[in-house]
């Protein structure tokens, strides 16, 4: 039996599944010699997922640079606190690098947010939005997305927190972990969709009920 998908899935839909676990481990990075260490490990992977986060804020004309890089295998993910080691060589090693394929979401957005920490020359990556438009998924939102693919819910409940704290909470790693594991999940099963065929898309109904996008990011 082939494994359906839709073009888009709606709020309530996604509100009603289980949420998603990560089981994989979780190394937070706090220095430089850490950072290359775990560049060096990370580059000789086949998949990377990519994502970051910032420390929101709340009162008008404030606004704080990007504190964290997420970068996922299938099994584990690497935090890297730039808040603490900045745009170091190991992260620009890894942001260039040509050889491992890097997958992100929006990932022109993060580019921005990196690059007010300093310059450096920009690898390939592979942006899940134009992804999944090949198997004809319409939603642009990482929620959605595995939702439609998996059955499974994430939950975005510390996409708000302090990402600058001096110790992140063990809820705001698996949050960040998620995020980025999440897209090399998604990269792997699309590729395999593409590859077999083995999916029939489902047309749901649009316009007026399916106008929640902007809900879920």
């Amino acid at each position: 039996m082939k494994k359906l998908i839709y073009n888009k899935v709606d709020k309530a839909m996604v509100s009603a599944l289980k949420k998603v676990e990560f089981y994989g481990r979780i190394i937070v990075v706090n220095t430089q010699s850490g950072a290359q260490k775990a560049v060096d490990y990370l580059l000789s992977q086949p998949v990377l997922g990519f994502d970051t986060e910032t420390r929101p804020a709340f009162e008008k004309g404030k606004r704080y640079h990007c504190a964290l890089l997420q970068v996922s295998t299938l099994t584990e993910c690497f935090l890297f606190r730039l808040n603490r080691i900045g745009l170091c060589p190991a992260i620009k090693q890894l942001l260039s690098d040509k050889t491992v394929i890097k997958v992100g979401l929006a990932w022109n957005n993060d580019m921005l947010s990196l690059r007010e920490l300093g310059p450096f020359e920009s690898g390939h990556f592979i942006d899940l939005q134009q992804m999944v438009s090949k198997v004809g998924i319409e939603d642009q939102s990482l929620v959605k997305m595995y939702a439609n693919l998996f059955g499974e819910r994430i939950s975005k409940s510390e996409r708000l927190s302090n990402w600058e704290r001096p110790e992140l909470k063990e809820s705001q790693k698996i949050y960040a972990a998620i995020d980025a594991w999440a897209c090399v999940r998604i990269y792997n099963e699309v590729n395999r969709l593409l590859a077999t065929r083995d999916y029939e898309l489902v047309i749901q109904p649009s316009d007026n009920e399916c106008n929640d996008e902007t809900s879920l990011s």
